[in-house]
């Protein structure tokens, strides 16, 4: 079924002030069901995010076998099927939007000895799955896509599996975490080698939840071992705020004039906080407040001013750690002093939409100054001047949330508005951003 579009107009606005707290993480609620759901008895999860992509994950470890229900609390219990108990699901796993859902969930399937379709939306369907087919039919599974490695798609999982050692081509957290969770099912030692580290959700929560996993260092080279089969057991999760989430508010604030901001208990995970460093060195004003711990995962409250920011030439080799959050760096680059230059950024071709060109159309239009390059953007800011906004013409979001919510900041900064042609995509990853975003502005 379609869905109707959602279209509005983001004006500019007054400073954003006061205490927000943003919804749970999206990686790490993710594996909290998977992990819960092949765990030995009942897992509790608190602060879980209720976006579609999650609840996409929890729909197809129901049709896998696990019980989940959510208290009126808002406390999520899980009762698992036990590591061997995965159940061939009756029909099609729908995966709506979420690429992450499709690909690690490829990879329990894959070490388990029965058959899972997978279908998803528009956007879904129009994204390549052959860098996760690959190690998995290395491993035994068979699989039948469409063309091009796509959804819809067939996945038998391999009985047994047998274990690998798989250098990642591409920085890709999802094709690790693929290949780890094939692996937890597979008698013997699955080995995934990272030439560039991406971050770690899947290895902190595998130990919590009690898999025999080990990471070794040679340089910049990360190798994960995990021993199979694994016996999780079950364990209560707190899954903290989504850093990526988070990030449209830091950089509302910081171009707003004005804006005094704090943004409670984010996650702080060093394969995940890039985009804050980034920001800092382009002369954001960005405190981290009581620094802490929770489930294994650092947090801290985000301080946030309105600054004149400046451009840098961004090291690409933090690009791993800010994947999802360029498309919002682009924005605040936009209004920069002198030109930011991005690179190796060719991973952005392949997300919910090809990232680079439509951001690169999207502040075009918007009145931004910005080349294209095959890997990258360079952006010359406007020194702080508020972007002109769009004309009557609405940007195209190709039902990317993370675009709607970078161009949405982009309205706020504007002289005249920014009016995206739908927002209901954002509800995969952020279902209560307006509200917060009303509230910023009360």
């Amino acid at each position: 079924m379609t869905k109707t579009a959602q279209p509005r107009r983001f004006e500019p606005s007054a400073a954003l002030t006061g205490t927000l707290r943003i919804p749970g993480d999206k990686s790490i609620s993710h594996r909290a069901l998977m992990f819960g759901a092949l765990a030995q008895g009942e897992s509790t999860v608190r602060g879980l995010l209720e976006g579609e992509d999650v609840l996409a994950t929890a729909a197809a470890m129901r049709a896998m076998g696990a019980t989940i229900t959510r208290d009126d609390d808002g406390t999520w219990r899980i009762k698992g099927v036990g590591s061997k108990g995965l159940q061939q699901p009756d029909a099609p796993l729908d995966m709506g939007n979420s690429g992450t859902s499709t690909r690690l969930l490829m990879g329990l399937v894959a070490g388990h000895p029965i058959s899972a379709s997978f279908t998803g939306d528009a956007s879904l369907s129009g994204r390549p799955m052959g860098r996760v087919i690959d190690p998995l039919t290395d491993m035994g599974a068979r699989i039948e896509s469409a063309e091009g490695g796509r959804l819809p798609l067939t996945l038998h999982g391999a009985n047994p599996a047998k274990p690998i050692a798989y250098r990642l081509p591409v920085a890709s957290a999802q094709v690790k975490s693929a290949v780890l969770l094939a692996g937890l099912n597979t008698k013997g030692t699955t080995h995934v080698i990272e030439p560039v580290p991406t971050r770690d959700h899947t290895e902190r929560m595998l130990r919590g939840f009690g898999a025999d996993l080990e990471v070794s260092t040679d340089g910049d080279v990360r190798t994960i071992s995990i021993h199979g089969p694994a016996v999780l057991q079950a364990r209560h999760v707190e899954v903290p705020s989504d850093p990526s989430s988070a990030a449209f508010f830091l950089v509302a604030a910081l171009l707003v004039p004005g804006s005094d901001l704090v943004v409670e208990n984010v996650g702080l995970n060093p394969t995940r906080a890039g985009l804050i460093e980034v920001l800092q060195q382009m002369g954001g004003k960005i405190d981290k407040l009581d620094q802490r711990e929770i489930g294994g995962e650092p947090v801290a409250d985000l301080h946030v001013r309105h600054s004149a920011l400046r451009g840098i030439d961004v090291d690409p080799a933090i690009a791993p750690s800010m994947i999802d959050e360029f498309p919002v760096l682009f924005v605040a680059a936009a209004l920069a002093q002198g030109t930011t230059r991005t690179s190796g950024l060719d991973e952005l071709r392949v997300k919910e939409s090809d990232r680079l060109t439509a951001m690169a159309k999207a502040l075009t239009l918007a009145g931004a100054n910005v080349e294209e390059h095959e890997d990258g953007l360079v952006i010359h800011g406007s020194g702080g001047t508020p972007l002109p906004g769009t004309a009557g013409t609405p940007v195209t979001t190709h039902l990317d949330h993370r675009i709607a919510m970078s161009m949405a900041v982009a309205g706020l900064a504007s002289k005249h508005g920014v009016e995206i042609d739908d927002t209901a995509p954002i509800r995969t990853s952020f279902p209560n951003f307006m509200k917060l975003l009303d509230e910023a502005l009360a």
